[in-house]
């Protein structure tokens, strides 16, 4: 039995690292709150058997684990568009998929610890990376889970066998068989912070952008950037392409406004464009940079507004 009795005080102090933990393995930020409040109901429901010979951050991501992986059983993989098939064109139907089906961001704010040692927020903050958590949700459940255990939460093979249930060689052989996985799919470390010229980069993205200088858009972007607006299908790829886009088909996003935050470790915008009326700038996209050296390697426009604005706390309309 543990010395004191937990309080739910003590379990909430978790509750943004457990939010992190269980992003990494659904891929969706809604599913992770919902996983995250079961732990935290089969925690306090099971607090007579915490022991307290492992610590209690221990305990609960073992708890998560578990729910992550029950829920994983239970749904099919999230991924991105760019992930779900070739790059189209300008005149390409757009195609659309079901929300739940695509990978979404999560704010760093509520999946990053307030006071972590600075090593692992570095860590947890590259391994909330988009092109990571995509790489993620190719592995099988058991593999994905043991390569976060170790490689972000820091444990041991003799530790995550005692979550997963298994051996310490199973687990040996499935994270050896995820870091090969991970390999293929090039998904390579990036550093905790942006580069000062990288930073420029990002002023000038949203200078342009607001401008709607599409010229000076496309002198930022590499020319294998990839532009992709879930729940829709179609992706493009390369600044001409993303160019005649921006002046065709979305062209009613001149005179839009881009309001910063951050997800998944990257710079991101809410994107709001004017209303038919012209009276007001509404939601549109949560738009989320990936930079490639001192240009943009991947602008997404996530298009559920009505669920992402509020969770990253950006205002319902702005004044024109």
């Amino acid at each position: 039995m543990a010395d004191h009795m937990i309080t739910a005080e003590e379990l909430e102090e978790h509750r943004s690292s457990l939010t992190g933990h269980c992003y990494r393995m659904l891929g969706s930020a809604v599913d992770a709150d919902d996983a995250v409040q079961e732990a935290m109901v089969r925690a306090w429901r099971g607090l007579g058997s915490f022991d307290g010979r492992s610590s209690l951050r221990t305990w609960l991501y073992r708890i998560a684990t578990n729910v992550c992986l029950d829920a994983i059983a239970a749904r099919s993989r999230r991924e991105r568009p760019v992930d779900a098939g070739p790059n189209g064109t300008v005149f390409d139907d757009l195609g659309q998929r079901p929300r739940s089906h695509w990978l979404e961001p999560i704010p760093d704010a509520g999946a990053l610890p307030a006071d972590d040692d600075p090593a692992r927020l570095v860590a947890e903050r590259q391994s909330l990376r988009l092109a990571f958590v995509a790489a993620l949700q190719h592995l099988p459940a058991k593999q994905r889970a043991a390569l976060i255990l170790a490689e972000v939460v820091g444990w041991s093979a003799a530790e995550i066998a005692n979550c997963l249930g298994t051996s310490i060689a199973a687990v040996n052989s499935a994270l050896q068989r995820a870091r090969a996985t991970l390999a293929e799919r090039e998904v390579k470390p990036a550093p905790g912070e942006l580069t000062n010229a990288q930073s420029q980069t990002v002023v000038r993205f949203v200078d342009a952008f607001e401008r709607y200088d599409m010229e000076a858009l496309a002198a930022i972007l590499r020319e294998d950037t990839e532009m992709s607006m879930p729940p829709f299908t179609l992706w493009l790829r390369g600044p001409e392409a993303i160019a005649a886009w921006m002046l065709g088909r979305g062209a009613a996003c001149r005179g839009s406004r881009l309001v910063p935050t951050a997800a998944n470790g990257h710079p991101a915008f809410g994107h709001y464009k004017p209303a038919e009326d012209k009276r007001a700038l509404t939601p549109w996209a949560l738009v989320v940079l990936e930079l490639g050296g001192e240009r943009i390697q991947s602008m997404t426009f996530f298009l559920d507004t009505e669920v992402l604005f509020p969770r990253f706390g950006l205002p319902p309309e702005l004044a024109c």
